[in-house]
């Protein structure tokens, strides 16, 4: 029995192991993290090398390319941009919006154009990707300095072939080789590019702005006649001659296909029109359908650059260069004047005169009111009016009185008999106590009619 005992536990402790559940699936296998390199923790400093560290999470499909291009913009911002004193960004009027502006626009570019960089290291979790890349000062320097001695050459000849053609009054291609230099300079707009030109020293970038705003602002816009008169002998519509020239240097030039904005007030709202010169510099426009009765008109002419610009230059660049530039406009102003008026009237109230309360007084004054000159003879005139006005009883319901009102009119030209305008209104409804008070009420009503409706399409007619 003693023999026994220790079988029989033996047995049980295999059957209790027997009964427990084994486990399933991989075993885990710990894992330890690379440690953190010191430039991941501490960004480095240098007065060798420019340093840029990038980051980027590996969630992202593209994370060593994102990683490194992070690396190399903060490489970029610290490079530094130093605007000099005679540069153009310094120089320029509006300089605190364009230095904004060419700050970022050369900013973003920068990393785009760095050369000679070198990978130090890259360093990985499992949720993030390092890479840490470093660039020469030096070497930088010296890649820089060949890249602006290039672009100087270049801009050089640009700015040589601009005087060349605005020499020759070829205004387009004159802007076309000043932009072409300024653009292929853009990089250096802050610093200090003193090049000789014609024996003297000039900043370079200074003196290709400074004859692109030259030749600008002296362009000769001259509009014939000098005034723009409007009035019922022409119509109201007025055909203008328009000359664009060029003055530099004592010399004129006249300036063929030069682009052109043309802008006056119009009846329905702002007109405005593009028109190129011809051959010889000229063009023409006519103006009509101008708001009656408003002061101060002008006929605005101006070049405008901006459709003189290839459409293969940065349109940032190019917008930022053309905005402070000095564009002449010319303003013409523009006399509307209104046409002389006789007015013979006939205006009855069921047969009786109605004497102020007919419509030849709303009439005179809504005319009047747009600019029209009312004269007694028809000699003086230039339309005569005829107006018939007369009321007819209606009929009587629970007290009340109804009038009819009929009302024709026609405005013909003095000297041609013809008809200008002419119109009708039949059957205008007057209530009231009686006859009378109801003829008088349908003469209110058309009186309303008349200034909202039938002015209007006099003065439309008269265009």
């Amino acid at each position: 029995m003693k023999r026994l005992l220790p079988l029989i536990v033996l047995v049980a402790i295999v059957a209790c192991k027997g009964r427990q559940r084994t486990p399933t699936g991989p075993v885990p296998v710990e894992t330890t993290e690379a440690p953190r390199p010191e430039w991941v923790r501490s960004r480095p400093v240098s007065s060798a090398y420019y340093i840029g560290i990038g980051l980027a999470s590996k969630a992202r499909p593209d994370v060593m390319e994102t990683a490194k291009k992070n690396a190399l913009n903060d490489l970029a911002s610290e490079i530094s941009v130093t605007v000099e004193g005679n540069s153009l960004l310094y120089t320029l009027d509006r300089k605190t919006r364009f230095d904004e502006s060419f700050t970022s626009t050369i900013r973003t570019r920068t990393s785009e154009q760095i050369e000679g960089f070198e990978l130090m290291d890259t360093w990985e979790n499992g949720t993030e990707y390092w890479t840490y890349y470093r660039l020469s000062r030096s070497e930088h320097a010296r890649l820089k300095a060949e890249r602006k001695q290039r672009a100087i050459a270049n801009a050089t000849d640009l700015f040589t072939r601009a005087r060349t053609s605005i020499g020759g009054g070829d205004l387009r291609s004159a802007m076309d080789s000043d932009l072409r230099a300024l653009i292929a300079m853009k990089s250096y707009w802050g610093e200090n590019d003193v090049v000789e030109i014609d024996g003297k020293q000039v900043p370079l970038v200074n003196e290709v702005y400074g004859h692109l705003q030259q030749i600008t602002s002296s362009v000769r816009i001259a509009v014939l006649p000098e005034r723009c008169v409007l009035e019922y002998g022409n119509h109201f519509r007025r055909e203008m001659l328009i000359t664009a020239t060029h003055v530099m240097d004592g010399r004129t030039r006249e300036l063929p296909q030069l682009p052109l904005r043309i802008a006056y007030p119009g009846s329905t709202g702002p007109v405005k029109e593009m028109k190129s010169t011809d051959t010889e510099g000229r063009t023409r426009s006519t103006v009509q359908r101008v708001e009656f009765g408003k002061a101060g008109m002008e006929m605005i002419v101006e070049p405008d650059p901006a459709a003189l610009v290839s459409s293969e230059l940065d349109k940032d660049l190019v917008k930022l260069l053309l905005a402070g530039l000095t564009i002449p406009a010319t303003r013409t102003p523009i006399d509307v004047r209104m046409p002389r008026v006789s007015m013979k009237s006939q205006e009855n109230n069921l047969g009786q005169p109605v004497g102020d309360a007919g419509l030849s007084a709303v009439l005179r004054e809504e005319l009047t009111g747009r600019g029209f000159r009312f004269v007694e003879k028809d000699a003086d005139a230039d339309v005569m009016l005829t107006l018939n006005c007369s009321t007819r009883a209606g009929g009587e319901s629970s007290g009340f009185y109804t009038t009819y009102l009929d009302v024709t009119y026609v405005f013909r030209d003095r000297k041609t008999q013809e008809v200008v305008h002419e119109g009708t209104r039949q059957g205008v409804k007057g209530v009231q106590l009686n006859f009378e008070k109801a003829g008088l009420d349908a003469y209110k009503k058309a009186a309303q009619d008349l200034r909202k409706d039938l002015v209007p399409a006099i003065l439309d007619a008269m265009q």
